[in-house]
């Protein structure tokens, strides 16, 4: 019986489109980003360093980069999100019938843009129980310690768990660990066809 639900943030309630910053970059000259710059994302996106040392590492890599047209390049990810999945999740809060974890892996300057575009962003972040991103906790998916840092600090069991994510590497993951899981397909499905979908898990 699934008593807890681990939902991702981009792609399952705030619509990304994931080629929108590398093809914003190209205005900078970036087109293929050296392994050192792959492993910095990374570092950011775990909260290992901070916005301003993370953009000084692209601007010392990349001479054309200026400041706020890197900023807007890298929050063009994020599109917009729908207000009847806000909806769809108070719903669910209010009914109290599964504990809500969000777990995301985001950045501080993408959440800052959230939190400046999304004016609902504090009644959404309210309807969950715990609301974990990857660069306040340091740690970030499809790493297992992030999935044992949420099964340990609510005592949870991986098969009263569903972890829905549009990312398969990030589902694998949460499933080698005995944790249902949904890779959710943005295209084709949305995370309030939920009960539909996963009818077999809540039956």
């Amino acid at each position: 019986m699934i008593k807890t639900i681990i939902f991702d943030f981009g792609d399952i309630f705030i619509n990304l489109d994931k080629a929108a910053t590398p093809r914003a970059l190209q205005q900078f000259g970036i087109e293929n980003l050296p392994e050192s710059i792959i492993a910095l994302n990374k570092e950011y996106e775990k909260g290992l360093i901070s916005s301003e040392e993370f953009f000084n590492s692209y601007k010392t890599e990349f001479s054309k980069v200026e400041k706020e047209a890197f900023l807007q390049s890298w929050n063009a990810i994020l599109v917009d999100f729908p207000e009847y999945r806000l909806e769809f999740i108070k719903k669910l809060a209010s009914e109290k019938d599964y504990q809500l974890i969000l777990l995301s892996n985001t950045n501080e300057i993408h959440i800052d843009w959230v939190k400046e575009n999304v004016s609902f962003f504090n009644e959404f972040q309210q309807c969950f129980d715990a609301f974990y991103l990857s660069y306040e906790i340091n740690f970030r998916k499809p790493d297992a310690n992030i999935y044992e840092y949420v099964l340990k600090q609510h005592q949870l069991k991986p098969n009263e768990c569903l972890f829905i994510d549009d990312t398969k590497e990030n589902t694998d993951a949460a499933a080698a660990l005995g944790i249902h899981v949904w890779n959710l397909d943005p295209v084709n499905e949305d995370v309030v066809d939920l009960f539909t979908e996963k009818k077999a898990l809540f039956s």
